[in-house]
């Protein structure tokens, strides 16, 4: 991949070049990553736990066991493979990776053992409509992890998804940070995804300096990169669901957001 450090594997895997995805849950990440899938040349990941392994690996130099032997240059070239290991089955040039990289702790890391050789593409959304469509979704199934793991009323259930270790927080906080580094983000507006899209993509292409691909809009299939899909029976039915038809709807359920959630967290 376009990275700055030593791979130990070979020159064709190095030359995939890696960008990553940043976005709300339910800010449209499904719906974008569908239709750049159409291109053979891109992979956009799901949900993508590269960053949470790196992260994993590059905390665990402060063991007492590390320390003890602290061989530094064999971790780091596990820490600095992670990426071109992890996609190296991916047959795909472009690889598009879902996750919260400009976050202050990713960003220390990636600045470390990747340099800052990359760019992002972040997706905005309304908050307000955010939790409206979360409250669409848990209300609609019963299976949803919300239901199960956010208490009982519809105001914790909210405060679930937006504390600390919710769902929207890291996302939020990525987003907020991803100001530090402008120069490496390109921020798409939900609206203009759904409303714009054949504009909105060629100005992400233009973005990433790849080749234009004429997608086709009108039919979109659910995400399903080189086989694999979302399960979302683990989190809850229809999560990852999109519809074929891009368009905006108005989601009624805005106005069950209580006003204490609007309150706390000054949506």
């Amino acid at each position: 991949m376009n990275l700055n450090h030593q791979s130990l594997l070979d020159k064709d895997q190095k030359n995939k070049q890696l960008f990553f995805l940043i976005g709300y849950p339910r800010s449209g990440n499904t719906l974008l990553a569908s239709i750049l899938n159409q291109n053979p040349n891109i992979a956009c990941s799901g949900n993508s736990i590269t960053l949470e392994m790196a992260a994993r690996l590059y905390l665990l130099k402060q063991d007492i066991t590390f320390k003890n032997f602290p061989d530094h240059q064999s971790y780091d070239n596990v820490l600095n493979s992670i990426f071109d290991l992890y996609y190296s089955d991916w047959p795909q040039k472009i690889i598009i990776d879902r996750g919260p990289v400009t976050t202050p702790g990713n960003m220390e890391m990636m600045k470390k053992h990747f340099g800052t050789n990359f760019k992002c593409i972040v997706l905005l959304r309304d908050l307000k409509e955010i939790l409206a469509s979360y409250i669409k979704w848990f209300t609609n199934q019963p299976d949803a992890f919300v239901n199960k793991e956010g208490g009982n009323t519809l105001e914790d259930k909210l405060h679930y998804l937006m504390e600390p270790s919710g769902a929207i927080y890291k996302q939020g906080l990525a987003i907020q940070n991803s100001y530090l580094y402008k120069d490496i983000c390109h921020y798409i507006k939900y609206d203009d995804l759904v409303t714009n899209t054949e504009n909105t993509l060629k100005k992400l292409y233009e973005f990433l300096n790849i080749d234009w691909f004429e997608h086709n809009l009108k039919d979109l299939k659910q995400l399903n990169i080189n086989g694999i899909t979302y399960d979302d029976t683990v989190i809850g039915n229809n999560m990852h669901t999109i519809r074929t038809e891009i368009k905006k709807e108005y989601n009624n359920y805005i106005n069950q957001i209580p006003k204490s959630i609007l309150t706390k967290y000054e949506i």
